[in-house]
């Protein structure tokens, strides 16, 4: 697609030289496969604001003088193409420019004197062959006090980075010097960079300490210092950084313990401080990092114990604490951690044997366990794990049979070698499992039986008597309340507390309504906010009750960052009630629908990504498959900190093991229901990807799929497919999200376009070969990786 001036064309092959002849404020043709070389008479186009060559095949080389006859130039996107030969001097005579962008390209020679230009506010040279003193470069751009981003990693620089860098602009929100063979110390002037929100100076020669004024940094989320040869102490200073979300310090010569602070830094997602000379043990207030995604401990000097509190890690995929010195038992409450992908314990001192549990981490990839003391039986219960491709548990203390079901056979032998008494059917290296002595125990239990069995008898039965007569006082003394049984950890609310803390179920605590009831927005008496969801006994009992035990089992069972909690509840026969955390910034059909309120693309992108991973979670991770089978905006709730929770589960179905199709005469909301689930009642988890798809298309169009816009000639599914074939999706996107003047106008509209791409894909009406939540999920990530941050 090719704009130029207002007009957009499609176009294919090399750029035709006579554009040089049009007097135009605006090329853009990014995003292509042009290729050939640029032609120079482009460069001579003295009008010209903005020229947009990004993401094609270009090559060749950029002509001496393209900065004197470009006068006007603002925007210079040159990114991602074979363009080659050295960046012109004369560009600096551009005097206008705000954004050179000439990232992955094979341009050589010293990166040219941007100083001159005041106005500069993005400067993008990454991932090409440049050269140059490093210590001049970063000198130089301090006169450019509007620089926002500055971007040199991948080339070949050399030299320090100089005191003098922490006189680049305040507004300087991301630095990426990485792999540039910069060395010396980290200068103590960085930490002048208050506006800092990325700092990339990994894979370089970096020595010295850590800084302790990086602590100054208030808005920084992401430091990447690993692969450098830094030494010293983690300050405790990065405990100052409350918007911390990744922490690379990855192959350096850190030394000394953890800072026992890290723990409290809520935000962290990543955590790498493998690779160093770390001592002492892990703070325990470390496992409470309940959003951690990433935690890899290796190749240090760490000692001490697992604690059972683990296992508030709930949504850990990585977790790497291989070649320490840790010790006792792994607890069995790893087991609680659903999210888990890869574990590795190699390498240290755990003993007791290998826990059970590790069976119901259904998601589990990578396991290994080799080079400790494990002693008993390698788990039955791993044979469940479906997506285990990597297991190793040699030389520890293991004996009885290796497992032969499930991924089992696809294990080398080399993976439960020197072991203490293993034992296989099936694998030469390992002697036969000895049956004979299997029976000569038995016999020997045969005859100790005759001893023991009767008193064993006797107790067994008083003790089965005592449990019926037990059970029967409790069946009759509820026999008239029924009510559903709460968990340990609900807070049990009487009805009059409801209602003092709704000021009578009053309805200006009305937060929302839906089929089966209403919710209140409360606050009881210790001074907690709670939402009140009260069913609606009255029009049809049958339905709401039903609906109220399904809600109370899922919310019960479940348990994930991204699903709305359950404080407690209230049950009677005229009354049944449950109490959810509160959700102050109210749900996403506000947010998208409200003239007071906006969600940029990213903010929609973080939500719809925390939406799928608590689908992948109830479809894919919990300890029984979860399907909502009612997902749409209204559903979609927000805390205070715009992170997304599901509600609403009413109507959702609850699968058997080895079940994958229900069926169901409820039908959920018009528009945002599978074909299967309309037209025949059909319940899957591919149902559920279709309403996500549906939402997801909602987010980004401001559209709902009941828009009297559309008929039975055109849905808002085929509106959008159009206009991706077209290439026309600024005609379907929000309005308030893209616009042709946004200085990222290229990029944002490649990442809207892709998350309407992955819509559609959502929305193919075979429910077989739709896309799962675990895809979904992964390539989200994959396209907020690609966002401008601005």
């Amino acid at each position: 697609m090719m704009k130029v001036g207002e007009l957009t064309y499609i176009v294919a092959g090399e750029l035709p030289a006579e554009l040089g002849n049009l007097n135009v404020v605006e090329i853009n043709v990014a995003d292509n496969h042009l290729m050939g070389p640029i032609p120079f008479s482009i460069f001579n186009i003295s009008t010209l604001l903005m020229m947009g060559l990004s993401f094609n095949n270009f090559s060749g080389h950029l002509p001496s003088t393209m900065g004197l006859s470009l006068p006007n130039l603002e925007l210079l996107h040159l990114a991602d193409n074979r363009l080659s030969g050295v960046i012109p001097s004369s560009i600096t005579n551009s005097s206008k420019l705000t954004i050179v962008d000439m990232t992955g390209n094979s341009f050589i020679g010293t990166i040219p004197d941007f100083g001159n230009l005041r106005l500069l506010r993005r400067l993008a040279m990454g991932g090409n062959n440049l050269t140059g003193e490093s210590l001049r470069l970063f000198s130089s751009l301090t006169n450019c006090q509007d620089l926002e981003i500055l971007e040199v990693a991948a080339n070949k620089l050399s030299g320090v980075l100089p005191t003098s860098i922490g006189n680049l602009s305040t507004s300087l929100r991301i630095l990426r010097a990485f792999e540039c063979n910069i060395s010396g110390v980290i200068p103590a002037e960085i930490g002048n960079l208050r506006s800092l929100e990325d700092l990339y100076l990994d894979n370089n020669q970096l020595t010295g300490f850590i800084p302790r004024t990086v602590g100054k940094l208030k808005s920084l989320q992401r430091i990447y210092l690993q692969h450098n040869k830094l030494d010293g102490y983690i300050p405790a200073e990065l405990c100052q950084l409350s918007n911390l979300g990744h922490l690379y310090l990855s192959d350096n010569m850190l030394s000394g313990s953890i800072p026992p602070c890290l723990g409290e830094l809520k935000y962290l997602r990543g955590v790498y401080l493998d690779s160093n000379k770390l001592k002492s043990t892990v703070p325990l207030n470390f496992w409470n990092l309940n959003d951690l995604l990433q935690l890899n401990l290796s190749h240090n000097s760490l000692s001490g114990l697992l604690p059972s509190e683990i296992e508030i890690l709930k949504v850990i995929r990585e977790l790497d604490l291989s070649w320490n010195h840790f010790s006792g038992e792994i607890p069995s409450s790893i087991g609680k951690i659903q999210s888990l992908v890869l574990i590795n314990s190699a390498h240290n001192k755990f003993a007791g044997k290998i826990p059970e549990s590790l069976g119901n981490i259904i998601s589990l990839e990578s396991l290994d366990l080799s080079y400790n003391n494990f002693s008993g039986l390698i788990p039955k219960s791993l044979e469940t794990l479906k997506y285990l491709q990597y297991f190793d548990v040699a030389h520890n203390r293991l004996e009885g049979e290796i497992p032969t079901g499930g991924n089992f056979a696809n294990f080398t032998s080399q993976s439960f070698m020197k072991n203490y008494a293993l034992c296989s059917e099936e694998r030469i290296q390992f002697p036969h499992c000895r049956k004979t002595l299997k029976r000569s125990r038995s016999k020997n239990v045969v005859s100790l039986m005759k001893y023991i069995l009767a008193p064993i008898i006797s107790v067994i039965l008083a003790v089965i008597i005592t449990l019926l007569v037990v059970r029967r006082q409790k069946l009759n003394k509820h026999a008239t309340e029924n009510e559903i049984s709460l968990q340990l950890e609900w807070r049990r609310i009487s009805y009059r507390e409801l209602r003092d803390a709704t000021n009578g179920f009053r309805k200006s605590n009305i937060l929302g309504s839906g089929s089966f009831g209403t919710v209140y927005g409360g606050t009881l008496s210790d001074g907690l906010n709670i939402a009140v969801k009260v069913f609606n006994l009255e029009s049809e009992e049958a339905r709401a009750t039903k609906s109220f035990g399904t809600e109370s089992q899922v919310l019960s069972t479940t348990r994930h960052r991204n699903l709305v909690r359950i404080i407690g509840c209230c049950s009677s026969i005229e009354f049944k009630a449950l109490i959810l955390e509160n959700m102050p910034n109210g749900n996403l059909e506000k947010w998208l629908y409200s003239h007071n309120s906006f969600l940029d693309i990213l903010k929609r992108l973080n939500i719809a990504i925390d939406v799928a991973l608590a689908l992948e979670y109830l479809n894919h991770s919990h300890t029984f498959t979860i399907v909502h089978c009612d997902l749409k905006p209204s559903n979609i709730l927000l805390d205070e900190d715009m992170v997304a929770h599901i509600g609403d589960f009413g109507i959702a179905k609850l699968f058997g093991e080895g079940e994958l199709i229900s069926q169901t005469k409820t039908l959920a909301t018009i528009g945002y229901m599978s074909p299967e689930y309309g037209a025949e009642g059909i319940v899957s988890t591919s149902g559920d990807v279709y309403s996500y798809g549906v939402m997801l298309l909602e987010m980004y169009t401001r559209k709902k799929p009941t828009d009297e816009m559309f008929d039975e000639q055109m849905s808002l599914k085929s509106w959008v497919s159009q206009s991706l074939d077209e290439h026309r999706i600024i005609e379907v996107v929000d309005t308030n999200l893209l616009g042709r003047g946004d200085e990222n106008f290229s990029r944002k509209e490649q990442c809207v376009s892709s998350i309407l791409s992955l819509a559609i894909d959502c929305l193919i009406d075979s429910p077989t070969e739709r896309i799962n939540m675990r895809e979904v999920g992964a390539r989200l990530q994959k396209i907020k990786a690609t966002i401008p941050s601005r």
